[in-house]
């Protein structure tokens, strides 16, 4: 990372808290709408970093456990503004979320109810739609290098469809494009080579099981640390983890708790694992909140730190370099079917059809930014349900 002066510093350091938190605050949609957000801004309008360096750090947080757009968040502060960047970056990017989270924690725990907030998804989702369709667009001319990660990045789309796991859909992808193109170098000096280059990438975490027992801070804490350190993939990943953990194994909550958790977590911008929070509260009030946010958040920041100064010599490994082409190629093909699921919800009637193809022209051809246009989703879908309760 180049070496910038102490006031450079504090004045990155204050551009990324700002950044990040105004993202938290309108980043609905889930982690594709977040990344896309995060490329309108940091890449298209800022120039903080390149589009392959984006796509590298895309392709870095696939590989590793957690919430790939908080790890993006947290990558992305580490770049502009160092160590200090790396802290208050990711945490200004979780804490709208949290604070959201709790306050409707407390109206739950209250009033045994989640205030509804279809009105303003209705009118956010076409947006977001138009967001992910722009950071697929502007990623993919330099994902898809040529017919090697193209036909990976299909295939990978085709597969999702078909009931492929995320997780090894990505490696597979990564995995595909390495030994192709590599085939040469292979056949010279056998397979030795890719050992150093995967054995990079693999994290792990061993995790004894947990007894149950009763409800404790302490193994609450615990509990979210190791869901953290050893979660991949989608929301519905995260709801089978929190089943199998808080249902099942440990009793503390009901399958209705369990479906108000995640249903607050998707209504709510930022990150999806601020579940946590919701949970936490519910069994053990604001300290509870707070530490089942730490616990599940904690494995992200102490991962990318350690990720981090790794990612820029693999892309200088001709092996590693194909990996992480083909891992960026897979999660463009994830990228593009999250994009299709998105629409099959979000585009349901001819005004979320409209609020969609209004929002891709005015991102795409007159680049208004991306949080406006989310903000102007969720008025939109204010008046509209003003309109239909004063018509009804």
């Amino acid at each position: 990372m180049e070496t910038i002066t102490t006031p450079a510093k504090n004045q990155h350091l204050k551009e990324v808290t700002s950044l990040f938190l105004r993202l938290g605050l309108t980043a609905f949609g889930g982690p594709a709408a977040h990344v896309g957000m995060m490329h309108d801004e940091i890449v298209r309008r800022r120039k903080w970093v390149d589009e392959q360096r984006f796509l590298d750090l895309l392709g870095a947080t696939n590989l590793i456990p957690g919430p790939n757009s908080t790890e993006m968040a947290i990558h992305l502060s580490y770049l502009r503004a160092g160590w200090p960047g790396l802290i208050l970056g990711g945490a200004a990017f979780i804490l709208p979320a949290v604070v959201l989270v709790t306050a409707l924690s407390w109206v739950y725990v209250q009033y045994g109810a989640t205030p509804a907030a279809n009105w303003l998804l209705y009118g956010v989702k076409p947006v977001v739609i138009a967001v992910v369709l722009q950071a697929l667009l502007g990623l993919g001319k330099k994902a898809i290098q040529d017919w090697v990660t193209a036909a990976a990045g299909a295939a990978v789309f085709v597969l999702f469809f078909l009931g492929g796991n995320e997780i090894l859909l990505l490696f597979a992808g990564g995995l595909a494009v390495m030994l192709v193109r590599q085939v040469p170098r292979l056949v010279k000096s056998g397979p030795a080579g890719l050992l150093p280059a995967l054995g990079s990438l693999a994290p792990g975490a061993a995790w004894a099981a947990l007894q149950t027992v009763p409800y404790s801070p302490v193994r609450l804490f615990l509990t979210f640390l190791k869901i953290g350190s050893i979660l991949y993939g989608s929301g519905y990943v995260l709801l089978a983890f929190l089943r199998s953990d808080f249902v099942v194994r440990l009793g503390w909550l009901t399958d209705q708790q369990l479906i108000d958790a995640i249903a607050i977590g998707q209504v709510t911008p930022g990150p999806v694992f601020t579940t946590a929070t919701f949970i936490g509260y519910v069994l053990g009030g604001l300290p509870g909140a707070l530490l089942g946010t730490l616990g599940i958040f904690l494995p992200s920041f102490l991962l990318v730190a350690i990720s981090s100064p790794v990612i820029p010599r693999l892309r200088n490994s001709a092996w590693a370099g194909a990996l992480l082409d083909g891992v960026n190629a897979a999660s463009l093909g994830l990228m593009g079917a999250v994009l299709v699921q998105l629409a099959r919800d979000a585009l349901v009637d001819p005004v979320t059809i409209l609020l969609g193809l209004v929002a891709a022209v005015l991102l795409l051809r007159y680049r208004v930014n991306s949080t406006w246009l989310v903000l102007g989703g969720a008025a939109a879908g204010l008046l509209h349900y003003a309109v239909r309760l004063l018509g009804g």
